[in-house]
């Protein structure tokens, strides 16, 4: 018998999203017309930040902010090995040079302690994300930069809605980057925005990201090259359309959650969520567990084939860019031996990352757990694990 896959992530498509995408195709402006601008407001009203600038992807938004702040050749930032990994590899797109400090065990996210052990006289930012959903340590992490006059870039790809000191995830970095593709629960297939409150900053992020239309008869435009990085305007609709319903979509997910952590309970010496001290919110990308010491990567490796077999998408949740290939033969070995980067290394072996989106229900959330309950005893010999 056939299995329906039950998908890693899965975007809700409603009438609003098909409405302002028919209205895009009606129009006769496809690129460079006025959706787009409606949704960088709507954004940054939503973010509370002052400006919104939209882009063709998170790792091209990351890219452009770096440009656009003066980092390239011989520049160092410092940045998690234990990310998204296409916001870190902009440092290298840039030209400068990534630095990479272990994370916070728990939260997953850049420590500001270990960050600043790795500060040096090339030093010029800290780029730091919100790990799943869960904010950064903000406090400790502004504090670092600004004793030593470092710009500090946010990574919010993974985060939406979070808050930490009653704050959201976005307002923290002289400059955040959000990413719009799947799994993020705004999901428009692709896209990504910067926000600033930097009025000088957001007029060289618009300049470097494309050359539009009104710019052709400018004959300063050419002064400094800027990328084909826009964002269309039918991305530009679905994103103006997820974004009306985000927070109804987050209340939903929320429910998951709590059918995952129901679940679970199953398994004994579950943990909770870890949520950290200063954090009150967190509103998780994908339901990550955390296999136990007994689980190896190549046991994580059998879980997966194990749970597709069974019609469920599983990832492994992160490969820490320090073990890739790229940066371990790097001229300059940027990348290093394991053993470098203990906690990094220790969730990147063994974190999995599970469905999480609005289209689950309890029923299937129950068949998930009970799923990867055995195969977690045939693989791992009864070992437990932990979220």
């Amino acid at each position: 018998m056939e299995i329906d896959e039950i998908a890693l992530s899965e975007p809700a498509c409603g009438a609003r999203e098909i409405e302002l995408v028919n209205a895009v195709l009606q129009s006769s402006r496809w690129s460079d017309g006025p959706m787009v601008g409606s949704f960088e407001t709507a954004f940054a009203g939503w973010s509370g930040r002052a400006h919104a600038v939209a882009v063709a992807s998170g790792t091209l938004g990351a890219w452009i902010a770096l440009r656009a702040l003066g980092l390239g050749a011989g520049d160092e930032v410092i940045c998690a090995s234990h990310t998204w990994h296409q916001i870190a590899q902009a440092v290298t797109l840039a030209g400068a040079r990534p630095v990479f400090a272990d994370i916070d065990y728990w939260s997953g996210c850049l420590s500001a302690a270990k960050a600043e052990q790795k500060i040096g006289p090339r030093t010029r930012a800290i780029l730091a994300g919100n790990t799943n959903g869960h904010p950064a340590a903000w406090g400790p992490l502004r504090a670092l930069a600004d004793a030593h006059g470092l710009t500090l870039i946010e990574d919010s790809t993974e985060a939406l809605g979070s808050r930490y000191r009653g704050r959201s995830v976005g307002s923290f970095g002289d400059v955040s980057v959000f990413d719009f593709s799947a799994p993020s629960a705004l999901c428009a297939g692709e896209g990504g925005m910067l926000v600033t409150d930097d009025e000088r900053l957001a007029h060289e992020l618009r300049y470097l990201r494309q050359r539009r239309i009104a710019d052709r008869e400018s004959v300063s435009v050419g002064s400094r090259v800027p990328l084909q990085a826009g964002m269309s305007e039918l991305t530009a609709a679905l994103g103006l359309a997820q974004l009306a319903g985000l927070d109804e979509r987050l209340a939903q997910r929320r429910q998951v959650e709590a059918w995952y952590r129901d679940a679970m309970q199953s398994f004994e010496g579950i943990k909770p969520p870890y949520l950290a001290e200063d954090v009150e919110e967190v509103h998780w990308m994908l339901y990550v567990v955390h296999l136990g010491k007994r689980f190896t990567q190549s046991a994580r490796a059998q879980m997966i084939d194990d749970m597709k077999a069974c019609g469920i998408e599983t990832a492994a949740y992160s490969h820490p860019l320090h073990e890739q290939f790229h940066y371990m033969n790097s001229g300059d070995a940027i990348g290093r031996r394991r053993g470098t980067l203990p906690d990094t290394e220790r969730i990147g072996d063994r974190a999995l990352a599970l469905p999480l989106h609005t289209q689950l229900d309890a029923g299937q959330v129950g068949y998930i757990v009970k799923t990867l309950k055995d195969t977690a005893t045939n693989v791992g010999a009864g070992a437990a694990i932990y979220l």
